[in-house]
């Protein structure tokens, strides 16, 4: 009887001391490893441009950041007309100027993916080397812009939805954009990142 106590107290505690090694050992490997939402976060600080925050728009953005419903509306002013503004962004080559100026180009390692965009409603894009991807909504020609707009760091079948509205100013284009549905925590450095890769450089191609 004694043997058999003394056999399960060993068996007992060899068991609970194992239990505790393999509990710390995943401990530490949790401690040690990013999670995937860092990961994310990561990779969108960079295409947001979170180094270059302090950057001013000149293309005189005005922008709102909503915490509550994770939205972003801007409303950058060009020196062009409406149509030449739609041009340049639906036309693939035009467009690749656009990226060739922005600061994602001396920022972050881009793919080689060619810029493409088609220019039917329902068709696809791909941009910025295939960091950015996704489809046309709606396309109005000079007037209306609506994607299904997706980064390369999210997560898989995760698309946003991003609308350009062109407005007459004077005698250039105001842009009234609307960006919604990207992941949680994204909306501030996603809003840095369309000023310095989209209005600014398009505001330089259209100077």
């Amino acid at each position: 009887m004694n043997e058999r106590m003394m056999n399960g107290r060993t068996t007992n505690g060899r068991t609970t001391n194992e239990r505790t090694m393999r509990d710390r050992t995943n401990l530490e490997a949790l401690a040690a490893e990013p999670t995937r939402r860092q990961a994310i976060v990561t990779v969108a600080m960079a295409f947001g441009g979170l180094a270059l925050s302090s950057t001013k728009v000149r293309a005189g953005t005005e922008d709102e950041v909503s915490h509550t419903a994770e939205s972003i509306h801007q409303e950058p002013v060009f020196k062009a007309s409406r149509k030449r503004v739609y041009e340049a962004l639906t036309d693939a080559k035009q467009f690749e100027k656009v990226i060739q100026l922005s600061a994602a180009m001396k920022t972050m390692s881009l793919g080689s993916k060619p810029t493409e965009i088609s220019r039917e409603a329902g068709g696809a894009f791909t941009l910025f080397g295939g960091y950015v991807t996704g489809r046309h909504i709606e396309l109005l020609p000079d007037e209306r812009i609506v994607q299904a707009w997706r980064a390369g760091s999210w997560e898989p079948g995760i698309y946003s939805i991003a609308a350009f509205g062109l407005t007459d100013q004077g005698s250039g284009t105001k842009i009234i954009f609307d960006h919604k549905g990207f992941p949680k925590g994204l909306g501030e450095h996603l809003a840095e990142g369309w000023r310095i890769n989209y209005w600014e450089p398009l505001e330089k191609f259209l100077a």
